[in-house]
């Protein structure tokens, strides 16, 4: 049995601090631009870890994989985001989310 607490979600570590940052996250990003029509959440969420990727976000990218995998990415599309963009948004780039990524999977297990 582990002792450690579960760790926090980022939204709740910063609620208290950045209480308008947290209500705008949750009203218009996931509240309104996630739930639009246009693109289908499984989409939406390639173009996001695309994007977290490319400008090297990482403590944002490791939320979005879990989101991806939960909206129907598989970890072989997110394998080969990760090689591709390497050759787009720099190695140490595509490199770092697969290292990433890698932690995330083997803790869904």
């Amino acid at each position: 049995m582990s002792t450690q607490p579960p760790p926090q979600n980022p939204r709740d570590k910063l609620r208290s601090f950045a209480p308008k940052l947290i209500e705008l996250t949750e009203t218009v990003l996931f509240g309104d631009v996630w739930e639009r029509p246009g693109l289908s959440k499984r989409d939406r969420s390639l173009i996001t870890v695309a994007a977290l990727v490319a400008l090297n976000r990482e403590q944002q990218l490791r939320s979005h994989l879990v989101r991806a995998l939960d909206n129907g990415v598989t970890q072989d599309e997110l394998i080969e985001l990760f090689t591709h963009l390497a050759f787009y948004s720099g190695w140490p780039t595509g490199v770092s989310a697969a290292l990433l990524a890698k932690d995330v999977f083997e803790a869904r297990k």
